[in-house]
């Protein structure tokens, strides 16, 4: 089918790396926690945009160039750990307010929306686990290369992907509900998502490449 191989087998495998928890179930988690289902929710649209650019990136073959330069690498990992940790730090010296909490203007949604896509777009990692993993279902026996089968695969994984983390996002907020309504787990908890944040950052530039 347009090039792919045992789809049923890449639809469960996907669905099942979906449910993994990884770096960027805990950014939705985070969010979720310290600031509410909405936060949650555009972390998780913006989790999923940003999938759907490194689809776009491995099917035009730019996430070649980056296994292969070890610098444009490093330079997409550090710019993504300072991001990570610029957001830490920044919700570490806020002062929370738990009443606009549960009802962010606009822009804010906005804002955490791009926040999710930045935060998944300079995690280099996912890049080359996309280059890593969609081709062991693509036919490689065709003369001409394609990138539909590459487009198809990648839609498919952040659709079930995307289903996943709103699903996390509800649940999440769901559950810490009364918390967030208290002033001072309220400022606990966006403390501790900073320290999580920063975290990752710190993670991400452990990364290296694939061999």
């Amino acid at each position: 089918m347009l090039g792919i191989i045992n789809f049923e087998v890449f639809l469960i495998a996907a669905i099942l790396l979906n449910l993994t928890p990884g770096t960027d179930t805990m950014y939705i988690v985070s969010r979720s926690i310290s600031q509410g289902r909405t936060a949650g929710v555009y972390s998780a649209l913006g989790i999923t945009a940003g999938v759907v650019v490194h689809t776009f990136l491995a099917a035009f073959g730019l996430s070649v160039i980056l296994m292969q330069s070890a610098l444009l690498f490093n330079l997409i990992k550090i710019v993504g750990a300072i991001y990570l940790a610029y957001l830490g730090i920044k919700m570490l010296i806020s002062k929370n307010d738990p009443s606009e909490q549960q009802s962010l203007p606009k822009q804010s949604n906005k804002k955490i929306f791009l926040q999710g896509m930045i935060t998944n777009v300079t995690n280099p990692k996912v890049a080359l686990f996309f280059l890593a993993f969609l081709p062991q279902f693509i036919q490689t026996n065709s003369q001409v290369f394609s990138p539909i089968p590459f487009i198809i695969l990648g839609l498919t994984f952040t659709l079930t992907g995307g289903i996943w983390c709103l699903i996390t996002a509800y649940l999440t907020s769901m559950s810490t509900r009364k918390l967030r309504g208290n002033a001072k787990f309220s400022t606990i908890l966006n403390k501790l998502t900073g320290i999580v944040f920063i975290a990752m950052g710190i993670k991400l530039l452990q990364t290296k490449p694939s061999a």
